[in-house]
């Protein structure tokens, strides 16, 4: 069963270093991980992926590429070469994936249908790469609460959309935090499916009340997502791969010991995902 449960290392915020939050996955038998950029620089990009190749693991997704718009065109270029780099390290790392959080409004702008555009026109710079380095783009739609400052694009149909038009290559990252509101979220899904888009499936829960919009998501079971009803609508579409712990807890999960988060990962997988 822990073969189904990739480890974001996001959740591992603790203090650990990349070792370290390896040797906690590993004593709980995931062999699944999800490394941010800033984790892989800490230990260097080829340490690290020694220590991915040293144990076999598989790299579910790199985090994050993305934050496309600014308000300059040197702005937006600079953003363009910061992701090839990063599809450059999702390749070093062998990763399924790299996660695209795509950036809100730039500077002042109230312009959000401009700052899409800039993010398919920067999805779309940066493409070519992407293929040629055998690294799919998945987009990941956030709550619209982080429409003006993280991500303009937030739902499932707005990243599919963006997709569709660039073509192969593009996908999204489904990520229930963000999108278990959503009334339309079956037929999203249904379409993510049958258009094979459907890149990962991260898991968390919305805790009620939730005390900081970004740093205080739920361990899964602790909040009102109704995870097994989401998990089966995504592998009714087709997609069955690991389902993908990600959660921001500075307060709670981010203070505990690596190797009590995982086991109650792995438990929690079993008990309610």
């Amino acid at each position: 069963m822990t073969q189904q449960l990739s480890m974001n290392l996001a959740t591992l915020r603790n203090g650990s270093s990349f070792a370290q939050m390896i040797d906690d996955c590993l004593r709980h038998g995931v062999t699944a991980i999800s490394p941010w950029r800033d984790q892989v620089a800490a230990v260097g990009l080829a340490e690290a992926a020694s220590i991915v190749k040293a144990n076999g693991l598989r790299v579910t997704g790199l985090c994050r590429g993305g934050m496309f718009p600014a308000e300059t065109p040197e702005g937006r270029q600079a953003n363009i070469d910061d992701n090839r780099r990063a599809i450059d390290e999702a390749a070093a790392l062998g990763a399924d994936c790299l996660v695209l959080v795509v950036g809100g409004l730039p500077g002042s702008s109230r312009d959000l249908p401009g700052a899409r555009q800039m993010v398919a026109d920067g999805i779309g710079a940066i493409l070519p790469h992407a293929r040629a380095s055998g690294v799919p783009l998945a987009i990941e739609p956030l709550h619209p609460m982080y429409a003006a400052d993280r991500a303009c694009v937030n739902t499932i149909d707005q990243a599919l959309d963006i997709a569709a038009q660039l073509g192969d290559g593009v996908g999204v990252a489904i990520d229930v935090y963000h999108v278990w509101w959503d009334p339309n979220l079956r037929a999203a899904i249904a379409r993510a499916g049958r258009e094979g888009r459907i890149y990962a499936h991260h898991i968390c829960d919305w805790l009620v009340p939730t005390t900081d919009m970004l740093l205080d998501r739920g361990m899964m079971g602790d909040g009102v997502i109704d995870l097994p009803a989401i998990r089966a609508m995504i592998e009714a579409a087709g997609y069955h791969g690991p389902q993908e712990v990600e959660i921001f807890s500075r307060d709670n999960w981010w203070k505990r010991p690596g190797d009590e988060v995982v086991r109650v990962c792995v438990e929690r997988l079993h008990s309610v995902c």
